[in-house]
């Protein structure tokens, strides 16, 4: 039962985030469409930020246990974007929110897990230092972080898959070929 009002409780969340800005929704507004009493939200949550928080921390849960099932950083990417794409304007406008770091923290922690993928994909028999392996898994996950950034703030208006696939041409397959190494960026 409670896992049930819980699920309620954040699908409403998500409808309302959908529909307008995240300062605009109240605690009031979603105990109403739920048809619960305001003690019931406070029974599973401190308050708003703490149920953007859990909502995010399952979404990243999700995320790390498949990464290792994607057999390419396109698939990676694509699925680590998935709930931004699903849910455009609620993700638009928890990020335009005073709960921007946590939002930030999920995309990051996202795009660090979709590095580590590649990096531990691309590069598994590459002659690297760890160091060197965790130098190149930070800078991916900065770029990823970066490109992802760029896309929320012009609204996601372009696709942003063709700016990391063209990113991959650009960047990594001339390294790979000056290593004498042949591989599908994006794999």
């Amino acid at each position: 039962m409670a896992e049930l009002m819980k699920k309620a409780i954040k699908e409403t969340f998500l409808r309302l985030l959908e529909e307008q800005p995240y300062h605009q929704i109240t605690v009031k507004e979603i105990v109403k469409a739920c048809g619960i009493n305001r003690n019931s939200f406070y029974y599973h949550y401190a308050d708003l930020p703490a149920l953007v928080e859990e909502l995010i921390d399952e979404e990243i849960g999700r995320f790390v246990r498949e990464q290792n099932s994607f057999s390419s950083m396109e698939e990676s990417l694509t699925e680590a974007l998935s709930f931004f794409r699903e849910h455009r304007r609620a993700a638009y406008h928890v990020y335009n929110s005073v709960n921007r770091d946590i939002f930030d923290r999920y995309l990051m922690k996202n795009c660090e897990s979709v590095s580590v993928g590649y990096v531990n994909s691309i590069l598994a028999n590459a002659p690297l230092s760890e160091e060197d392996r965790q130098a190149v898994i930070h800078f991916n996950a900065y770029v990823c972080y970066g490109a992802v950034t760029r896309w929320l703030e012009s609204g996601m208006t372009y696709d942003v898959l063709e700016d990391f696939r063209r990113l991959f041409q650009l960047m990594i397959e001339p390294a790979m070929k000056q290593r004498g190494m042949t591989v599908d960026p994006l794999k």
